[in-house]
């Protein structure tokens, strides 16, 4: 039994030492993580460029471990190297260093201007870092210091991984770190001192000296010599003596002033405040060797003016208020508003009753009052009195939200035309006001059809500009309110009295402009139909045939036909609407009782329905001729063919247009549906085909179509009976097809003249369709509809600002703003917050150019009289702008160093009293009397030309064996920074492993 129980015994006794601690899963999860990184094995990479941690690209990737139940984030931090960097990782000897170490060393990155704190502390190109995940969670304790410390020496050690491992320990905004390098036989320990108090004998090289020499603790006899680059860096805040260029706009100016209405229509540009709050100078010695210079807590050699390199950096203000940009905002936040034009101004004059409504029948009789003298001149006052009556019922005079004067001065900024004088009622021009505005072909000008906005020079644009400045300025949205009922009056008013609105392009509603414009427009057209027709009732009543030549009448059409009498019909606008009526029926002017007998003879029929129109008597007269097609003949008499005057078709907003596809995709696919949807759209057709019929007696379908559309005419040659060649003509197949809807057009259509029939373009209907969309727009529509305008508007202030400056960055944005817009606007509603992206991007132009603008003053770039310096300057400025730090030319010497030398200089003569001021000599006079520092030193007294610095930073280097004399010689480095209320030493400390 003994023999079978003894293998059971050793199975029951066997102990699993496989079971790992929580320390060695965290040791092993950060070996893991390095290897899916790549980083073990030997570095290898080119020794740095010079300014290459500024201008290469910075990468970073992390992942999470934790350590039982802590979380740890661990990030690499790398400079983006090329791909052959990493190739020939054989090359490098047995024993050379690590890449880290070496890096160390390296001065051609000392005090880079945007970098990682270790970056800057260490010079390291590579770097990993283990940090407690949560912003609040913190390592504190000593003994968990050493165990993360003791992870991270044993995962490099097991990996053989050579890149730099940091533990971040005690709070985040500490920014305490220790870490490790490893290599073959060498380590690096990285090690950190921070206080809040400095201690005295820190404050100079001297202490700082010492205490880099006891920490190495060399015991070479005597120590090498020790490397230092040395950093003092000067900040000016005090830039009062230097006006801020930005004027103020001045609102009195802006009405009845010297400037007068003009600035109406101009945005306001820069920054209220300076946007440049301070301006750093660094000055640098960099390659300085230990007893050179005498730097301790009685004397310092380290003078600004002597630094071989001085580097300057700007503090921009945070956000600072610029005019454009709350010019947007403020517009852009009526958008929210929900009140209407009533409720903002009180209850509307037509809701009362009594007295009011006696004034209200006496102004609507007044209005329908014929004339009998022409107005000679309109007047702005008396356009808007009525508003201004019905105002003060609801308040008193002074509480008008717009007083007369600024109210009249906007008026007659956007109706020019209403202070000209007029001859006989007719106005002497109707081309819309050219400001200062790109010339058409310009590109600028044709942003508008980008941005779904309106031309620069066309009264939406204007109104928009208005509005802007009436709700920055003159009342917020009660002053919006105010403006837009004013001007809703005054399109009225020019409705009824057939004044054509200026700044408005002639023709129909531009649909690449926003609905606000193509409703104006849409008046416009209202107006001159109305007014053509009101002139041929006083007289005009002969068609007028209008000269030139039509050029070739066919052009190819579709169904209807449009395109191809487009040139002709564009010569007759307003030659055939003479004789109209407003009433929507069929009744027209009797021209004579001739006239008036042979209409109602050929209307008589018209209800029949017969099917004579391919057989009318030739003996009719015709009527509403425009002119000989020239080419062409009527197939069947063989006389001339004659254009006729036609009807212009409807124009069309694109919300009526929308609203028509509507209902036409409404009528379904049926054949019914199909019928009907054809009969709507053959409406212009029909007109068409009646004007013909009149313009030439005994026409047939075919002579029709060889105008109309020659396409749907085939025309071959063919041998007739007697051999001839002749030239016989047909229909096309489509003009062939049963119940075709041209066949059956020209059978109904009846021959008419365009002025006999029944309106296409019901322009009465139309104009109070507007007048009433207009009226119900409250303050919110109405910034929705022109913010396009606005954004337009800013974008061309910002590219004509920047053109005076020319920074190249600025364009690039303004280029992405312009793409940006052009998405976002053409939408009808867009988002508010893409809205806001663009409003912000537009702010961020403004603000750099206020920058520019500022450093350029203070720069005193303008008043440089040497040609070269100035240019020195220019270049200067627009790298401070662009760059996180620029080098000076020249240093102190330079023509930037001599200014920001000045600039100091003036500084520090502000922080002493007015009576040492005053008894100084002026600066400019004194720094030429001066020559050298020495001297100037002595002409301003005990004034130093700089303050303290505000920082100081110093990096030691030096290599040195360690920890014995035998030992291999490696890197050692320390870094200081010393601020008012902060001291940091950041060492790396390097020490052979093998022999000591």
């Amino acid at each position: 039994m003994a023999a079978d129980s003894e293998p059971e015994s050793e199975v029951f006794e066997i102990t699993d030492f496989t079971t790992a601690s929580e320390w060695e899963r965290f040791i092993s999860k950060i070996e893991e993580v390095l290897n899916d990184w790549k980083l073990i094995g030997i570095s290898s990479g080119k020794p740095l460029e010079k300014g290459i941690y500024t201008t290469g690209t910075w990468e970073e990737k992390s992942d999470e471990i934790s350590f039982a139940d802590f979380k740890f984030s661990v990030t690499h931090h790398y400079l983006v190297q090329e791909p052959s960097d990493r190739d020939g990782k054989e090359e490098p000897a047995e024993d050379a260093l690590p890449l880290p170490m070496q890096d160390l060393l390296c001065m051609n990155n000392d005090f880079p201007p945007r970098a990682h704190c270790l970056v800057r502390w260490y010079g390291l190109r590579e770097f990993v870092v283990i940090a407690p995940a949560a912003n609040n969670d913190a390592v504190l304790s000593e003994s968990k210091c050493n165990l993360l410390l003791s992870s991270v020496s044993i995962a490099l050690g097991n990996t053989g991984c050579q890149v730099p491992l940091f533990v971040q320990i005690h709070q985040k905004w500490r920014r305490m770190y220790v870490g490790e390098c490893q290599g073959p036989g060498v380590r690096t320990d990285f090690e950190m001192v921070h206080l809040r108090k400095v201690p005295n004998q820190y404050t100079h090289l001297s202490g700082l000296l010492d205490i880099f020499k006891s920490k190495i603790g060399c015991p070479l006899m005597p120590l090498p010599p020790v490397s230092m680059a040395i950093r003092l860096t000067y900040v000016l805040q005090d830039w009062q003596q230097y006006f801020w260029p930005q004027q103020p706009p001045d609102i009195d100016a802006l009405v009845g002033g010297e400037v007068g209405g003009l600035e109406f229509g101009k945005l306001p540009f820069g920054a209220c405040e300076d946007p440049i709050s301070e301006l750093h100078l660094a000055t640098t010695w960099p390659h300085l060797t230990e007893g050179i210079i005498v730097d301790n807590d009685v004397y310092s050699d380290l003078d600004p003016i002597q630094a071989p390199q001085w580097s300057v950096r700007i503090r921009k203000a945070d956000n600072p208020q610029c005019l454009l940009g709350d010019f947007l905002n403020e517009f852009f936040k009526l958008c929210r508003r929900k009140e209407s034009t009533d409720e903002i101004l009180g209850r509307s004059a037509f809701e009362e009753d009594g007295k009011e409504v006696a004034d209200i029948t006496h102004a609507l009789s007044k209005l329908t009052e014929p004339a009998p003298v022409p107005i000679h001149k309109l007047s702005v006052t008396n356009m808007v009195h009525s508003a201004k009556k019905k105002i003060r019922k609801h308040r008193g005079v002074d509480e008008s939200p717009l007083n007369n004067e600024v109210l009249n001065t906007i008026l007659l900024f956007l109706f020019p035309d209403a202070a000209e004088k007029l001859a006989d009622g007719v106005e002497s021009g109707t081309s819309p006001s050219s400001g200062n505005n790109p010339p058409p072909e310009n590109e600028d000008y044709n942003l508008f059809s980008q941005f779904k906005s309106a031309p620069s020079d066309s009264l939406t644009y204007k109104l928009a500009l208005c509005l802007c400045m009436i709700n920055f300025y003159h009342g917020g949205v009660k002053g919006v309110a105010h403006l837009w009922q004013e001007f809703v009056l005054e399109m009225r008013y020019r409705w009824e009295n057939n004044y054509l609105i200026p700044g408005l392009a002639n023709g129909p509603p531009d649909l690449r402009c926003c609905l606000l414009h193509q409703k104006l427009q849409m008046l416009n057209c209202c107006i001159e139909r109305k007014k053509a027709r009101d002139e041929g009732k006083r007289g005009s009543v002969s068609d007028r045939s209008p000269g030139g030549s039509s050029g070739d009448a066919g052009k190819g059409a579709d169904h209807s036909g449009d395109n191809s009498k487009e040139t002709d019909k564009e010569k007759e606008v307003g030659k055939s609407w003479e004789s109209w009526s407003d009433s929507e029926e069929e009744f027209f002017e009797c021209l004579s009782d001739t006239e008036d007998l042979k209409g109602n003879g050929q209307e008589n029929g018209k209800k029949g329905g017969t099917k004579e129109g391919s057989k009318e008597p030739v003996n009719l007269k015709p009527e509403g001729r425009l002119h000989p097609h020239g080419k062409l003949t009527l197939l069947h008499p063989g006389e001339p063919l004659y254009i006729p005057i036609t009807q212009e078709p409807a124009p069309m907003t694109e919300d009526l247009l929308e609203e028509q596809s509507e209902v036409l995709a409404k009528l379904g696919t049926s054949a019914e549906g199909a019928h009907l949807r054809a009969r709507m759209q053959s409406a212009c057709l029909l007109s068409d085909m009646e004007s013909f019929k009149a313009a030439n007696p005994g026409c047939c379908l075919e002579d029709f179509v060889r105008w109309y559309s020659p396409r749907d005419y085939i025309e071959e040659e063919v041998v007739d009976e007697k051999g001839n060649v002749v030239i016989k003509g047909e229909l096309s197949a489509r003009m062939k097809i049963p119940s075709n809807m041209w066949v059956e057009a020209w059978e109904t259509a009846k021959p008419v003249p365009a002025r006999r029939q029944k309106r296409l373009f019901d322009d009465t209907r139309e104009a109070e369709k507007v007048l009433h969309y207009l009226a119900v727009q409250k303050p919110a529509d109405l910034a929705r509809h022109l913010l396009s305008c606005i954004i337009h508007a800013a974008v061309l202030k910002v590219k004509e600002e920047e053109v005076l400056e020319d920074i190249s960055s600025v364009k690039k944005i303004i280029k992405q703003i312009i793409s940006h817009s052009s998405k976002v606007l053409r939408f009808p509603n867009p988002e508010d917050k893409k809205l806001e992206e663009i409003i912000a991007q537009i702010m961020s132009v403004e603000a750099i150019i206020a920058r520019a603008r500022s450093l350029k003053a203070k720069f005193g770039v303008e008043k440089c009289e040497n040609e070269e310096e100035k240019e020195d300057l220019q270049r200067f400025v627009n790298c401070l702008l662009e760059q996180p730090e620029v080098s000076v030319l020249g240093a102190g010497r330079g023509p930037a160093g001599s200014v920001i030398h000045k600039l100091f200089v003036n500084a520090q003569r502000l922080t002493e009293s007015s009576d040492e001021v005053s008894a100084m000599p002026p600066l400019d006079e004194e720094l030429r009397r001066s020559g050298s520092s020495d001297e100037r030193r002595l002409n301003t007294g005990t004034v130093s030309d700089f303050p303290p610095p505000t920082g100081r930073e110093v990096i030691l280097r030096t290599t040195v064996p360690r920890p014995a004399p035998y030992s291999k010689p490696l890197p050692q480095r320390m870094y200081s920074v010393l601020t008012k209320e902060d001291f940091r030493l950041a060492g790396a400390f390097s020490a052979d492993t093998t022999f000591f």
